[in-house]
């Protein structure tokens, strides 16, 4: 017997959750400011995981005939993200948590710098800013909290995304 779709969305989920901890791990290597860009966390990451989902998606349309209802679509693309930005959070927890506490301290002063730089670019009061400030040096970005947090957040956006992509991809067996 063939491999399942969800077998085929699990493999992908895999797949993407090394392509993400990879991308930590280099951005973490060469440069921790990668790791708070704003382009590249607002229009790379966005697409591979995007991306992923697609060819997951694609895929269990290919094992199942070329047929593909909206559940099965939406349940392929979804195991597949779903699991690859748990396995990315878990490694960022694991790695700022317990292996470089340091560096979570230096990836906040980086988000807090670029966030000043930012407001006062858009002239923000002065005291807005330090608002801002105080309240992000409050924030333990990679706190167990505050992972599960933006996990949620990141699944509830990628899941909007993978409605729409479920409805796209979906094709109806006519002899069903």
């Amino acid at each position: 017997m063939g491999k399942s779709f969800k077998t085929s969305a699990k493999d992908y989920g895999l797949y993407l959750g090394v392509t993400l901890v990879l991308w930590t791990v280099i951005a973490y290597a060469l440069n921790l400011e990668l790791l708070v860009n704003f382009w590249i966390n607002l229009l790379i990451l966005p697409v591979v995981i995007v991306a992923f989902g697609l060819v997951s998606t694609a895929k269990s349309k290919q094992l199942l005939g070329g047929f593909l209802s909206f559940k099965e679509s939406f349940t392929s693309y979804f195991i597949t993200v779903a699991l690859g930005i748990a396995i990315s959070f878990a490694v960022s927890i694991v790695l700022f948590n317990y292996i470089d506490t340091d560096a979570a301290i230096t990836v906040k002063e980086i988000a807090v710098e670029k966030t000043v730089a930012v407001m006062e670019g858009f002239n923000a009061p002065p005291e807005k800013i330090a608002e801002q400030v105080d309240a992000m040096e409050k924030q333990d970005l990679f706190s167990f909290k505050t992972q599960l947090f933006q996990i949620a957040q990141s699944i509830i956006i990628f899941t909007i995304i993978g409605l729409l992509v479920a409805a796209v991809m979906k094709k109806t067996n006519p002899d069903s």
